[in-house]
């Protein structure tokens, strides 16, 4: 189910810092690091040089679906049907998933700006 609230406004840069700090959080809880320690928007999440195995990858997207409800009352779906049938994944990179989250939330009619 989709829910939200229409009043909810989110900048990129927030986004960006939702999916970074979900990473940062599964990533420590599977006693892992990235390589050197930097996670930016280029970091790779899936594929060759990814930070995470597919479970990893799960529960980004759980922390990513969870704090966005808990923080900005917005409910979206990141795994689903459209995301999977993607011909680029949504989820190859920091910044592709931010991306991903974005337009979801702006589907909603809740607004993300710069």
């Amino acid at each position: 189910m989709n829910n939200h609230n229409p009043g909810t406004n989110l900048i990129r840069a927030e986004v960006a810092g939702i999916v970074i700090a979900s990473l940062q959080e599964v990533l420590t809880l599977a006693s892992r690091e990235a390589p050197a320690g930097v996670i930016g928007e280029e970091t790779c999440l899936i594929g060759q040089g990814a930070v995470l195995d597919s479970l990893g990858l799960v529960n980004l997207i759980l922390e990513v679906e969870q704090r966005l409800e808990a923080d900005h009352s917005v409910t979206i779906i990141l795994a689903d049907e459209r995301a999977m049938s993607q011909k680029n994944s949504p989820f190859r990179s920091v910044r592709s998933l931010t991306d991903y989250v974005c337009r979801l939330v702006e589907e909603q009619g809740a607004r993300v700006g710069g």
